[in-house]
């Protein structure tokens, strides 16, 4: 019908009109230099205690802001122009196919329906280009204040677990699903001491508080106490590895780090630990020192946490309760207090200051698994879920958290910067991000073709007093990374 092949003719040229004005954010170019060239002179005419490279920077940004929006003004008339051509199409078919006119009511619905999808899609246009815009801002953020210093590679498999001693020589550890322990020298790069004594993978690794000493835990259903002894090498200059001015892009999960032979074949091999604490009867998925380091306790999937003797390796006390595999555990840093984390959706607090009396406290307020459950300083505990949320707790008041973060993605161990307050935030999916204690996003750690984790992001910790590295992340694609927060910077721009 003549009707209706002309309106097709005209939806198909409207459409070509919005292609050609698709929503990306381009770099500047000489043309759109030129057009932005008043303004430009204008402003850069004004007084500004701005430094002349901020300056440009947000001149550019906002001149992208203002190219977008005339984009989105142009296609915003070319739908409403299509909106009425397919009004007036409506309107003539249903008096084409009916025979009749049709009520009011009915062409009423049918264009609503119509206007209804085109509306949304405009939203969801919309939406997608001021996230462009948004993200840009961030990651200019995220750039400037958080960069990759070091990447930990000669693990031949995941790595579960990642920690860093708490006495001199400062080294990292990491745990492997490889069945080894490896310790690092932070500034090289380079792995001390290899721990080959478990047969099983090796899912956390924690150092004594005052001796070198670490603990291990493995799914050979054992914790491992080996003693340590390290020289660090003489540091080498630290290679840039920070992005210049590039658009971060999504990375294959197939693309791994190259690793030329074992890097770990030439470091010392302790095969023998000191102690082994058995008595689980499943696989144990972590453990930690108390305060004082004379005790330590291990989380199973026995559904049990165990309390040992480090001199004797004698059990103290079976810690039962749980519903489900436990996932985690964490020990206060200054008060004889442990916190456990199950697949049974809760996390609970088991209190030994008292030796007469063992008191036990049950958290519940996620909706999946609790994957990790940690001390910061007074009396906060931050827990982690499957849920995709974090919750900060008050000791004091266990009925609801005092702050909840939502996220778009589960969550694994996190860590608190305990002297700052910042909570890291390791994802399955590949991303790490940091909040403040009262929900408030931070920043996300750069990650792009060339840097960052490729895979599932396992596990965090800090090192506020170390002047290279202060933020360790391990994933499943066998590497650990060193980063450099500048938290001073992070705390402004919040």
């Amino acid at each position: 019908m003549p009707t209706e092949s002309g309106s097709c003719s005209t939806a198909r040229q409207a459409k070509q009109k919005r292609k050609s004005h698709s929503l990306s954010i381009r770099r500047t170019n000489s043309s759109e230099q030129e057009r932005t060239g008043l303004p430009r002179e204008m402003l850069e005419g004004q007084d500004s205690k701005l430094p002349s490279s901020v300056r440009t920077t947000l001149l550019e940004l906002f001149g992208q802001i203002e190219r977008e929006f005339e984009n989105l003004y142009i296609e915003n008339l070319e739908l409403r122009r299509e909106i009425d051509t397919l009004n007036e199409r409506l309107a003539a078919e249903g008096q084409a196919i009916d025979g009749a006119e049709l009520s009011k009511g009915q062409l009423k619905t049918k264009a609503s329906h119509s206007t209804s999808q085109l509306s949304q899609k405009l939203k969801t246009t919309y939406k997608a280009s001021t996230s462009k815009i948004v993200s840009s801002f961030k990651t200019t953020t995220s750039r400037a204040v958080c960069q990759l210093v070091k990447e930990y590679i000669g693990h031949r498999d995941g790595i579960w677990d990642v920690s860093v001693a708490r006495t001199q020589p400062v080294v990292l550890g990491t745990a492997s699903a490889d069945h080894t322990a490896l310790l690092w020298s932070i500034e090289t790069g380079k792995c001390l001491v290899k721990y080959t004594g478990h047969v099983g993978s090796v899912n956390s690794i924690k150092f004594h508080p005052s001796e070198q000493l670490a603990l291990t835990a493995s799914g050979d259903q054992t914790a491992h106490i080996w003693r340590y002894v390290v020289q660090l090498p003489t540091p080498q200059p630290v290679a840039d590895t920070s992005i210049s001015g590039e658009d971060e892009i999504e990375c294959s999960d197939k693309d791994e780090p190259d690793i030329d032979g074992d890097v770990s074949s030439d470091c010392p091999t302790i095969r023998v630990p000191l102690t082994s604490l058995k008595s689980h009867q499943g696989v144990v998925i972590a453990a930690d020192w108390l305060v004082g380091g004379k005790q330590a306790v291990t989380a199973s999937w026995d559904r049990t946490a165990n309390l040992y003797d480090v001199e004797t390796s004698e059990l103290v006390h079976s810690l039962t309760g749980h519903d489900q595999e436990l996932t985690h555990c964490c020990t206060h840093p200054t008060q004889r207090l442990v916190v456990t984390s199950s697949r049974d959706t809760t996390f609970r607090l088991w209190d030994f200051r008292d030796p007469s009396i063992h008191s036990v406290n049950v958290f519940q307020g996620h909706t999946d698994t609790v994957t990790s459950a940690v001390f910061t300083v007074g009396d906060n505990v931050v827990s982690g879920s499957d849920d995709r949320t974090v919750k900060v707790w008050d000791l004091k008041n266990m009925r609801s958290p005092i702050a909840t973060i939502r996220t778009d993605s589960a969550i694994n161990r996190i860590n608190v910067c305990v002297g700052q307050k910042i909570i890291a935030l390791p994802h399955d999916n590949r991303q790490v991000r940091l909040f403040d204690m009262s929900g408030v996003r931070l920043a996300r750690l750069p990650r792009s073709s060339r840097q960052g984790h490729r895979r599932m992001v396992c596990c965090s910790a800090w090192s506020e007093d170390h002047p290279i590295c202060n933020l360790f992340t391990c994933g499943f694609d066998r590497q650990a990374i060193g980063w450099n927060i500048n938290i001073p910077a992070l705390l402004q721009e919040k």
